[in-house]
């Protein structure tokens, strides 16, 4: 029997090998400076590299801006206490901006993932036409970008969160938005460097907003030992992502997720999509509104009231979610049942609903998930942090790339 090889890649030369080994020192840092213990020695044992090794590493790494170092730490052996090192406040960050339907939220995340600048504005992107939509955001963006450079942050790159089908830079469709096959990583990109004239252009990447909410909660929320779960975000529409083990599940052509548009009723309301019957007309935000008789209020101010009259027990509002709930559930043991997550995470205006929500939703899971470990109360079905929003996701997504090569992302020579 004929053998099948698989061609092998280059042999990784001694310059590759550094590159590899500085990302490797760098991400140690950061994580062992969570505990408050990240020395030379601790971050060479994590690593497997001697100590003379991290060390060199550590002094290139100081040299380009991406370590400080201050302070000594006691471990409570024998022996000289070692130096505290620490990733830099300021120097490498990354920009996210999440364009979503009534809002723009702009932030910047320093290389430990602390969101550093946040700034929000409140409006209505459905009636404007998609260029308008991303020069607003766009404005946004550049005056994010001021308040990161008076604090000496450099964001080396943006990251665009959008609802909708998002492949190669474009959106494919976003209904809720009216978008259709509109370039939006190339429009934004344009309308930032006009609004910059004489910086260097800012690399831009694009994602579905649901799956960068998710990698938020995966990176700062908290999910403790969960690796796998299925995310969904309620605003406007429904989005859904999927994390397995640790990894974003983006499907062949990068549209996985769409648990909106999956049909409860083939014969329900009218959706924006061209279906009928989406979870999206059941548990999005304007068909709860709707139901619960909350009329003339949008956005956040529609959603607080939705709050407020459940806290009070109205009647109509407590139904409305609840209704919710089980439509929620109903299409969530479908997912759960398919690729069996440890939990289901619910974010955006779920997350404050959540003491209505939960239990109709728990229940449907329960007598649906056909493995029998799905009850009630078991905190399978959990809301997400604060620290799980698309925005912070997409800054972190540009911070994961300077992780992995922090030298091209070095400061340039008398930069």
């Amino acid at each position: 029997m004929k053998s099948i090889l698989t061609p092998l890649g280059p042999k990784a030369d001694k310059d590759t090998v550094r590159r590899h080994n500085l990302s490797l020192v760098l991400r140690a840092v950061r994580d062992e400076g969570e505990r408050g213990d990240a020395t030379r020695a601790a971050v060479a044992a994590r690593v497997g590299l001697t100590r003379a090794a991290v060390s060199s590493l550590v002094e290139q790494l100081m040299d380009s801006g991406f370590l400080t170092e201050s302070g000594k730490t006691f471990s409570g052996q024998a022996g000289r206490p070692g130096t505290a090192l620490k990733v830099a406040r300021t120097g490498p960050a990354g920009l996210g901006v999440e364009i979503n339907i009534d809002y723009v939220s702009v932030c910047v995340v320093d290389l430990a993932g602390t969101g550093r600048v946040r700034q929000t504005e409140h409006l209505d992107n459905r009636g404007a036409p998609a260029g308008e939509a991303l020069a607003r955001a766009a404005r946004l963006a550049a005056r994010t970008l001021e308040s990161a450079y008076e604090q000496e942050l450099r964001p080396v790159g943006a990251a665009l969160a959008l609802p909708g089908l998002v492949s190669g830079g474009s959106v494919r469709q976003a209904p809720n938005l009216g978008w259709n096959e509109v370039p939006a990583q190339e429009l934004f990109a344009d309308a930032l460097a006009a609004l910059r004239p004489g910086r260097p252009a800012l690399p831009v990447a694009s994602e579905n907003e649901a799956n960068l909410a998710a990698l938020a909660e995966l990176w700062f929320g908290g999910l403790g030992d969960v690796r796998s779960f299925l995310y969904l975000t309620g605003e406007i529409g429904v989005g859904g992502a999927l994390v397995l083990n640790g990894e974003l599940l983006r499907g062949a052509h990068g549209f996985a997720g769409e648990i909106g548009h999956v049909v409860v009723d083939p014969a329900g309301p009218e959706c924006r999509c061209g279906s009928r019957g989406c979870l999206e007309q059941y548990a999005g935000q304007a068909a709860l509104l709707r139901a619960a008789g909350i009329e003339g209020i949008g956005g956040a101010s529609g959603v607080l009231e939705l709050e407020r009259r459940a806290a009070a027990q109205d009647p109509r509002a407590v139904a409305a979610i609840g209704e919710a709930g089980r439509m929620l559930g109903r299409v969530l043991s479908g997912a759960v049942n398919l690729v069996d997550p440890d939990a289901v995470v619910l974010g955006g205006i779920y997350r404050g609903l959540m003491p209505w929500l939960a239990r109709p939703a728990d229940e449907e899971l329960t007598g649906r998930v056909v493995s029998g470990l799905w009850s009630p109360g078991s905190g399978r079905l959990r809301a997400s942090s604060v620290a799980g929003d698309a925005a912070r996701g997409a800054a972190a997504l540009v911070v994961q790339d300077v992780l992995d090569d922090p030298v091209a992302y070095a400061e340039p020579s008398g930069g």
